[in-house]
């Protein structure tokens, strides 16, 4: 611990705000880190780049439930990005037909009763159906629009 005196003579340094991956540094305070750098595998480097969207395969499908005070079965799909990380990520919408070794979209976003998944699966994108039946927030759950019928 330090003394009253040393404190007035020198005072505190700085905390350091950045995490190490890889030879890779990044600001600590983003939470989307896997969404931040893509990866050379000609060079087998790292680069740093932010990405709204990345490719993944699915590695497992399964459920998991919230925190409390909610009570369900969220879907939810271990992904391995194409930067070699994986993450897990939530399947958004009713019904869905993903499997193992389908590829997906991931986008940013977490879910907030399901820790330590924030990532979103996005529909209607590669092997990920669109929800059956959805009329309204279509866009959301990629849905094309409904055929009118002629009368």
């Amino acid at each position: 611990m330090a003394r009253i005196s040393q404190l007035v003579r020198k005072g505190r340094s700085p905390k350091r705000g950045t995490v190490r991956f890889k030879g890779l540094t990044f600001a600590s305070t983003t939470k989307y880190k896997s969404l931040q750098f893509n990866y050379n595998s000609i060079k087998n480097k790292f680069t740093r780049r932010t990405n709204p969207f990345k490719r993944g395969v699915c590695l497992a499908v399964f459920t998991r439930t919230p925190r409390k005070p909610n009570s369900a079965l969220r879907k939810v799909a271990k992904v391995r990005l194409s930067n070699k990380q994986e993450v897990t990520a939530y399947i958004p919408g009713e019904g869905h037909n993903l499997q193992e070794h389908s590829v997906v979209l991931l986008k940013a976003g977490r879910t907030p009763d399901l820790p330590g998944v924030r990532y979103e699966v996005v529909r209607g994108v590669y092997d990920t159906a669109g929800v059956e039946g959805r009329r309204q927030a279509r866009s959301k759950y990629g849905v094309k629009k409904p055929k009118v019928k002629a009368s």
